[in-house]
């Protein structure tokens, strides 16, 4: 008995302490006109909705929380979500219970959207955020799961994933549209439509010009809903002995988008995707928000296998780590002479293939304010260029493209097509 009082006391102090350090994260830092964000995470969640919630509104000056609404477990603030993406959260629903946001938005992915509906905590939470007039948002299943499901829909428009727009209930006006905005509520369709539904959320809580502001350095696409193109020249097939294996390393400073968009369209597709880290440890520290991913292996263990694909994310700080670690940098060389497909987005092209003689003889692209870095720049105005067995691109808004150009190479074009309708992104 004394045990078992002397572990519930261990358990309340560390709940304390775990809402004593949320409440001075919050008080630290920024100025008055600072945003509070709360992303709520659960198994499940789709990865590229929350970290595009998550990484834009950071962009535009938010203090943004992720806070996971699983129960305590041994592994800590580690989240399972989709497609075998472990994020790390910043806090629990549970500790953030009393606190104020401006804004609270729900990414979707199934099981996600039902353990966030299922989570009482979160419900109130987000009810009482409402009934003060706070702006909240969901995007993908959340609309009609969650949201619609608390009641928290009725008599507005909204959207969702266009297979669950039937779950929506009687009270609720569905609308087939990427983005809808009615009073306090913004719904958005799914993965390819979250950068879209992330500037509408920048949109409402600061204006439209700080969301024109946001949405330049993304270089998001012309034309939402379009056929995605690829600029390909010297073609050659990329050929794989079945399952393609895909390297995807990642560092301190990678680009969460980026990163995240690579692994989740990957694997969708049905690679083999094995996320390494380059630092000294499995779980790195992404480039906006911070967003903690824990990688499936270590890079010395990486070393030791044979890749169809070595595929790098940006994020300029990630890119400089990249470039300077050697086994890497030697991984990359052996895979070029290998005539072996490899590629890199946004800051990797110039800052990583550029200075090791990768893009020797190549055409490729890079991050805009980056690509004077490039010694051939003719392709640059290209949002994603195959040349050969290289593929490179420009920056998170054309994350979701490089990925589908992969899909493409590795799969067909047909296959890649369909990623992109279950994505919404066409």
């Amino acid at each position: 008995m004394a045990a078992a009082a002397s572990s519930l006391v261990r358990c309340a102090a560390a709940a304390a302490s775990r809402r004593l350090l949320l409440a001075r994260a919050f008080a630290s830092g920024g100025g008055e006109t600072d945003k509070r964000v709360l992303v709520p995470v659960a198994a499940g969640t789709e990865p590229i909705e929350a970290a595009a919630t998550a990484d834009v509104l950071n962009r535009a000056g938010a203090r943004v929380t992720v806070a996971t609404t699983d129960p305590v477990r041994d592994e800590g603030l580690v989240v399972e979500a989709a497609y075998g993406v472990k994020l790390v959260a910043d806090g629990r629903i549970a500790d953030l219970a009393g606190e104020a946001f401006d804004l609270i938005a729900l990414p979707g992915g199934m099981p996600g959207s039902v353990n966030l509906r299922d989570c009482i905590v979160l419900e109130k939470m987000v009810k009482n955020h409402a009934e003060n007039g706070g702006l909240y948002g969901a995007i993908c299943a959340a609309p009609a799961v969650t949201l619609a499901y608390w009641g928290m829909l009725k008599g507005l428009k909204a959207t969702c994933y266009p297979s669950f727009m039937e779950k929506f209930t009687a009270e609720v006006i569905p609308v087939n549209s990427r983005v809808v905005v009615d009073r306090n509520a913004v719904t958005s369709q799914g993965p390819g439509t979250a950068i879209e539904f992330a500037l509408s959320l920048v949109e409402q809580l600061y204006g439209k010009e700080k969301m024109e502001e946001v949405a330049g350095p993304l270089y998001v696409r012309p034309q939402h809903g379009a056929e995605y193109t690829i600029e390909e020249l010297n073609s050659v097939e990329w050929k794989c002995g079945g399952t393609p294996k895909v390297l995807v390393p990642v560092a301190n400073g990678s680009e969460e988008m980026e990163t995240l968009n690579l692994i989740d369209v990957l694997r969708r597709a049905g690679a083999n995707v094995i996320v390494a880290s380059v630092e000294d440890k499995l779980q790195i520290v992404t480039r906006r928000h911070k967003f903690n991913l824990i990688a499936d292996v270590m890079l010395d263990e990486a070393t030791k296998m044979q890749f169809d694909l070595i595929v790098m994310p940006g994020g300029l700080p990630g890119a400089q780590k990249f470039s300077s670690t050697k086994e890497l940098v030697d991984l990359l060389k052996k895979q070029a002479e290998s005539n072996k497909p490899y590629g890199a987005i946004c800051a990797s092209p110039a800052h990583v293939l550029e200075p090791h003689g990768l893009l020797k003889g190549k055409k490729a692209t890079a991050f805009p304010p980056m690509s004077h870095l490039l010694t051939d720049q003719s392709a640059c105005e290209h949002r994603v260029v195959v040349d050969g067995n290289l593929i490179t691109s420009r920056a998170p808004g054309t994350a979701t493209e490089f990925a589908l150009a992969i899909v493409e190479k590795l799969f067909g074009r047909e296959k890649a097509v369909s990623i992109a309708k279950e994505l919404v992104f066409m």
